[in-house]
């Protein structure tokens, strides 16, 4: 049987040598253990080992320097769709971890915890199946959800906080400043926010901004 390869995305190394040596130990997760191909430090080089290496499955957090977590996720189903994607992440922001799983993540897993939930889902989800640790699972059925931002009101979000007007905002993204006004409305009304410094507030409270964005 053909081992299963994984690579390895987190800007801390001590957290991926010991992920590695977990994922390689023979028996702990697989019979065999599971092949590290690649070692990621920042979101770049996590893109590229994907699009190199298109692996079985991907440890990612979300927070790293470079490229964001999504957008390597949206990256990772473009280059590598066959690959399972499963988040380590030390964020509570109930926005973010909502938005993760939007997306779609093949597994989402918490920091704040031990690893045991980890290693013991991981083979189902190499295998097709999803799973939510059952401290985030908590923590989204504890809150109100928020309703999904379009990329489009992402990046208006992102450019609010960046204290750009609006003209601005449509000469960056190309668009006319009357379409730039309606995601505008339409952001703060999903947000149910009505100042610009409210929106500011919980986004940043809820990890809505891209920490990777150059503001």
């Amino acid at each position: 049987m053909t081992r299963y390869r994984c690579i390895i995305a987190d800007d801390h190394a001590i957290v991926r040598s010991g992920l590695r040596s977990a994922l390689e130990a023979p028996g702990l997760i697989e019979e065999d253990g599971i092949e590290v191909v690649a070692e990621a430090a920042n979101g770049l080089e996590a893109i590229a080992a994907l699009r190199q290496h298109r692996p079985d499955l991907m440890l990612l957090d979300v927070q790293m320097p470079l490229a964001g977590g999504t957008e390597v996720l949206v990256e990772a189903r473009r280059w590598s769709p066959d690959t399972k994607i499963v988040v380590l992440t030390g964020i509570s922001a109930v926005g973010k971890l909502s938005e993760l799983v939007e997306i779609g993540v093949d597994g989402i897993f918490s920091k704040a915890t031990s690893n045991d939930e980890l290693y013991e889902k991981l083979p189902n989800i190499l295998r097709g199946w999803r799973h939510v640790a059952s401290h985030i699972a908590g923590l989204l059925e504890e809150t109100p959800r928020i309703s999904p931002l379009t990329d489009r009101e992402r990046q208006i979000l992102n450019l609010i906080v960046a204290g750009r007007s609006n003209k601005e905002m449509g000469e960056i993204l190309g668009i006319s400043v009357k379409t730039v006004d309606r995601h505008r409305t339409s952001l703060m009304q999903k947000l149910d926010v009505h100042s610009v410094a409210q929106l500011i507030a919980l986004a940043l409270r809820e990890g809505l901004i891209d920490p990777s964005t150059e503001l």
